[in-house]
């Protein structure tokens, strides 16, 4: 099955990320290679970053062929259970902001995959981590709105809890948020998340699909594996 938000990769790392090894410049011919027609470059923040107004002139002084359209964006963290970003002062020109799941949002601040299986093994109750952890996503998508969730529930399995966890109350909860707050959602090849479950309650939500390969390396621009069958069977359900 073919499907038009492959056309796009929404989430595309440059060398302005420590963990990148490509330029924005091959990101951009790399999309042109897999045939892609929209291109969302990336790249991670904190508060104390200074690099996006350069950053965002260099995209804006990139080369992009006909039939590519290329969109800016930085990554932050969510830092706690209000929704506060870890994101600086941003200039105007940043399409989105993709807001990540790269710690649990804490309610002092954020907390390490482990903190927090060790407070579930000395009893804190998964119902309530999972309650906390939606909340918080509500709560940044509302306090940030017109953005992007990255890689949406990839910290779950790390804390020793998954997506079906989640249950459909929390999840439509979740997916109503995104729709409301014209927060596109992304389907991630690299984490091969959200699930099933989440992409069709947010289809039904009205919300907005698109797709990522969160690549760190210019090959992987447009290239979906995962992606492709999670997108299949939200279109069968």
């Amino acid at each position: 099955m073919t499907h038009a938000v492959l056309r796009g990769d929404h989430h595309v790392h440059s060398t302005f990320s420590d963990d990148a090894v490509s330029t924005l410049a091959q990101n951009v011919d790399a999309a042109v290679a897999a045939g892609l027609t929209t291109l969302r470059l990336v790249d991670h923040v904190r508060q104390s970053t200074t690099w996006v107004p350069e950053y965002l002139a260099a995209v804006r002084a990139l080369r992009v062929p006909d039939g590519l359209t290329v969109l800016s964006g930085v990554e932050a963290k969510i830092l706690d259970a209000a929704g506060v970003l870890d994101i600086p002062v941003l200039p105007e020109g940043i399409d989105r902001i993709l807001i990540a799941d790269h710690q649990f949002p804490g309610t002092d601040g954020p907390l390490g995959p482990s903190t927090v299986r060790d407070r579930i093994a000395a009893g804190w109750a998964p119902d309530d981590v999972l309650d906390q952890f939606v909340d918080a996503l509500i709560a940044t998508m509302r306090r940030y709105p017109g953005n992007q969730l990255a890689h949406c529930f990839s910290i779950l399995p790390k804390i020793g809890l998954s997506e079906l966890d989640l249950g459909p109350e929390r999840t439509q909860a979740w997916a109503l948020a995104a729709a409301q707050t014209d927060t596109l959602v992304e389907v991630n090849e690299k984490w091969g998340c959200p699930g099933v479950e989440a992409l069709s309650a947010l289809r039904r939500a009205g919300g907005v699909i698109v797709a990522s390969t969160d690549s760190h390396d210019a090959a992987e621009v447009g290239r979906y594996s995962r992606v492709i069958p999670l997108l299949d069977e939200v279109e069968a359900t």
